[in-house]
């Protein structure tokens, strides 16, 4: 597949001119085997389907007047038919308000989906003039054998869900050998499990959030019960040494002794 890319690539550098109309998207291609008359679509360079086709019942080639399917490295073009309903009629690639069934009868057009392609090298140079398409058949029982006249046809839903699938400048790679071998494509996730894990996320963040502001809170409080018996303890040693300090500046004044009533008559009366 890498090696692909550089081909691709060295294509373009090599003749620009050739190129200039067209803008390739490497990022999506499609390789047809015409051995296996299969096409794999491939995205980033993983394997999205495959598809069965139907190619040239008159052989390979890109010759004016002949019905062949060209080689090579396409692209893109254009793409018709958006809305159309499945088994839509197609003449000059205009809609024209028919509707076919799978396999009706005596009817071999164009139907349901459009993919015009546009050649990126000299072997497949004429491959747009000649109309050279993918497209829906309503012959859905000749799909797996060469069967067309020099374009790609496919079943009506497998066109549906390809078309859907393409860009404009997508790579189409036609080849007369079997498909490559290619690992599947890891498929992305879904809108709705992306909301489911952003939805998961900001839960955890919550719970986080919760968590950390509860243990900052019982940190607070433990702070605070350690502050609070910290101020009880300095106001008690406070107290008790202003009772200290009132006790030194103001000391209690010892009363006299009392002396009885005999004694002190004694002392104030003269001896004889």
């Amino acid at each position: 597949m890498r090696r692909s890319l550089v081909v691709i690539l060295s294509l373009i550098s090599v003749a620009p001119g050739l190129f200039a109309a067209q803008v390739v998207d490497p990022s999506t291609r499609l390789v047809i085997s015409v051995r296996d008359q299969k096409l794999m679509l491939l995205q980033n360079g993983g394997k999205i389907a495959t598809y069965p086709i139907s190619t040239s019942m008159f052989g390979l080639g890109d010759y004016w007047g002949r019905m062949t399917t060209p080689l090579g490295y396409l692209a893109v073009a254009q793409k018709i038919g958006d809305h159309a309903p499945i088994g839509a009629v197609f003449h000059n690639r205009r809609f024209t308000g028919e509707i076919l069934a799978p396999n009706a009868p005596g009817r071999d057009p164009v139907i349901t989906r459009i993919i015009w392609l546009r050649g990126l090298e000299a072997q497949n140079a004429h491959a747009f003039s000649r109309c050279i398409y993918i497209h829906g058949t309503p012959q859905e029982n000749t799909i797996g054998r060469p069967a067309s006249y020099g374009c790609i046809r496919m079943k009506s839903s497998d066109i549906a869900a390809l078309y859907n699938q393409l860009t404009l400048g997508s790579i189409v790679q036609i080849v007369p050998d079997r498909l490559p071998k290619v690992p599947k494509a890891t498929p992305l996730p879904s809108s709705n499990t992306l909301v489911a894990e952003v939805e998961k996320t900001n839960s955890q963040n919550q719970l986080g959030s919760s968590s950390t502001s509860t243990s900052l809170t019982i940190e607070q409080m433990r702070v605070g019960g350690a502050l609070a018996a910290e101020r009880q303890k300095s106001q008690a040693r406070g107290e008790q040494t202003n009772t200290t300090r009132e006790s030194i500046a103001h000391p209690t004044d010892k009363a006299p002794p009392v002396l009885n009533k005999g004694a002190v008559t004694a002392q104030n009366s003269p001896r004889a």
